[in-house]
């Protein structure tokens, strides 16, 4: 004799005899997410126990693992882990398609963070310089060797000074710093980690493209700070971590103006006033910066370029 589990707003579904929740609801024709295969190695088959959470099986060691990661509360089980020892049992699934990956399940902390909150934090933008001639001139599989070797320089620095790195798109990245500090440390290390990327780069420059690639490479950061959005709302890196507001498109600007500037770091004004040993600044600047109406007070904390870049034409819009 089959036990029966009622799939909240959806159906009640038989559960033969050594069946897993996710395998009966598969079964019954119910669209049950299960990314990994329901090995229990992800979180997408999560439901919600409403009736009958005695009537279930313990956890699993795999259910643990991701409740001491994830805070998961007692009548959160992964369908996939989960069999049916009597009736009684009702259910709801958390994830029911592609756009409602998190649902407030309780209230706890960390169901507030789906919603966002927010914070104050430093936000940095940087870019690789020349290399769409490196990417001509060499073979494809040079290209994503010496991308992971540069992309690893810039997640050392970021991390060694507790940045995280939100996304990531084509030759730069976009990181922040200040989720576990003040904002006067979140400014100072986001310089210090700019400042180190620039000195191992350097390094790496002379000691491996230069001897291996007769090639070296430059870069643009951009660095400010103001309130945002924090939140997991699951499109970009770190945990489904995202960071949204007016001064991170400022940090972008103040990347894209290296260019303009002829300097490789660019810090806005307002995020150098609260560097407690600020670095050497090759002069204050006011820029115009595309969607911004006032001219942006910038302090220039890098080198120029070397290797000249081309003229970027101004929009047209």
């Amino acid at each position: 004799m089959p036990c029966y589990v009622n799939f909240k707003g959806e159906k009640v579904v038989p559960v033969e005899e050594g069946q897993t929740i996710l395998q009966a609801s598969l079964a019954a024709g119910i669209p049950h997410y299960h990314a990994c295969g329901g090995k229990g190695q992800c979180t997408t088959c999560r439901v919600l126990v409403l009736e009958g959470q005695e009537q279930l099986t313990p956890p699993t060691s795999y259910e643990r693992a991701i409740k001491n990661v994830k805070k998961f509360p007692d009548n959160v089980r992964l369908a996939c882990q989960s069999r049916v020892s009597g009736d009684g049992v009702e259910v709801q699934r958390l994830i029911k398609d592609e756009t409602d990956r998190y649902i407030l399940i309780n209230d706890s902390e960390d169901s507030t963070r789906v919603m966002g909150e927010r914070r104050k934090l430093a936000l940095f933008f940087i870019d690789i310089r020349n290399f769409t001639p490196f990417i001509e001139a060499s073979l494809p599989f040079d290209v994503i060797h010496i991308m992971r070797r540069i992309f690893a320089i810039f997640r050392n620095a970021i991390t060694q000074y507790d940045g995280v790195i939100i996304e990531t798109a084509g030759d730069g990245l976009y990181a922040v710093f200040g989720l576990n500090s003040k904002i006067k440390q979140a400014a100072e290390s986001a310089v210090l980690a700019g400042l180190k990327i620039l000195a191992d780069l350097r390094i790496f420059n002379n000691t491996y493209m230069r001897p291996y690639f007769n090639h070296t490479f430059e870069v643009g950061i951009g660095v400010h700070v103001g309130k945002v959005i924090v939140g997991n709302v699951g499109i970009g890196l770190s945990n489904n971590l995202t960071v949204m507001g007016y001064p991170v498109n400022i940090a972008a600007r103040l990347q894209a103006a290296t260019r303009e500037l002829d300097n490789s770091f660019v810090i806005s004004e307002l995020a150098f006033r609260l560097l407690k040993n600020p670095p050497y600044s090759m002069g204050c600047s006011y820029i115009n910066l595309k969607g911004v109406s006032a001219a942006y007070e910038v302090r220039l904390i890098g080198k120029p370029y070397e290797i000249e870049l081309p003229t970027i034409a101004p929009d047209a819009t």
